[in-house]
């Protein structure tokens, strides 16, 4: 099993030499992945319930720092070598999907096609409203524009028709570097989620679940994959865990998860932030075999 880290862009890692100090030292103690999630908007007052908490209430004050994770993935793209990058997750219908194309295929050409497109729907009513995005339709939106994304990958003149975005003999370059495709992951926890999972992307992205929920919503995931006559080992399978011990990695690779994300918020320092780095390296990955 390989062992991802979710810990750039917010609060003391949205400095640029904790940024560097982070991705540097995750690349050179064997981590597999860097994973960057995003929110444009916070509010101090939310109408919606976060989903990924007991209480409903997300972790990070309103007022902090929170990079753009395209842009912050870029940043540690050029200061690393061979590890992964990945958005955890960029919120899609928040975008117009041409310009994550462009966006998201430079990340890939510029990191030598190290990148991974991880996508979710979004929960913030707040932050919906103040983008001027309808918030209702947002997963159909979703799975839309992934397919308008893959027509401007592929195709050298694209043309796109849907009930959110259309375009007509366009040219979006770069290209992605892996045969014109970007690995898609899904996020969320939901049956939803797991069913776009299983039809639209290359992969799945639970994010703050129990071991024994993780069991569960695997099993859920494979039961689509089935219907859709897929593998679940076709897909990736990354979990960031609540109450995750190294005991669990062997059950949880038994069922199909083929990496765990640990998620943390490095110190304010590049120092401290390498040693921290080192001591979740140090517990985690020679647990997993990574």
């Amino acid at each position: 099993m390989q062992v991802g880290l979710h810990a750039l862009g917010i609060g003391y890692a949205a400095r640029p030499e904790v940024v560097r100090a982070v991705a540097q030292a995750a690349e050179a103690h064997g981590f597999a992945r860097l994973w960057a999630g995003e929110h444009v908007v916070l509010v101090d007052s939310p109408l919606s319930r976060y989903p990924y908490s007991e209480d409903g209430r997300i972790a990070v004050p309103p007022d902090a720092d929170w990079l753009d994770p395209l842009l912050a993935l870029s940043f540690a793209a050029a200061v690393t070598e061979t590890i992964g990058l990945a958005t955890g997750v960029l919120l899609l219908p928040e975008h117009h999907p041409v310009v994550v194309a462009k966006q998201a295929a430079t990340l890939d050409v510029l990191s030598a096609g190290r990148f991974t497109l991880g996508v979710g729907i979004g929960w913030s009513a707040d932050e919906f409203a103040a983008l001027g995005v309808p918030f209702a339709g947002r997963g159909r939106r979703t799975e839309e524009y992934l397919a308008a994304m893959r027509t401007v990958w592929q195709e050298d003149v694209a043309t796109f028709e849907g009930d959110f975005t259309r375009f007509r003999e366009v040219r979006v370059n770069p290209k992605p570097v892996r045969d014109r495709r970007i690995p898609v992951v899904m996020g969320g926890n939901g049956d939803a989620a797991l069913r776009r999972a299983a039809t639209t992307a290359d992969g799945w992205y639970g994010f703050n679940l129990s071991a024994a929920r993780t069991l569960e919503r695997v099993r859920v995931l494979a039961g689509h994959c089935a219907e859709r006559r897929r593998r679940l080992d076709e897909l990736t399978v990354a979990v960031a865990l609540t109450d995750g011990t190294p005991a669990l990695l062997p059950e949880l690779a038994r069922a199909g998860v083929t990496e765990l994300v640990v998620v943390g918020a490095p110190p304010g320092t590049p120092d401290e932030a390498e040693h921290w780095v080192a001591r979740l390296a140090g517990r985690w990955i020679n647990r997993a075999g990574a």
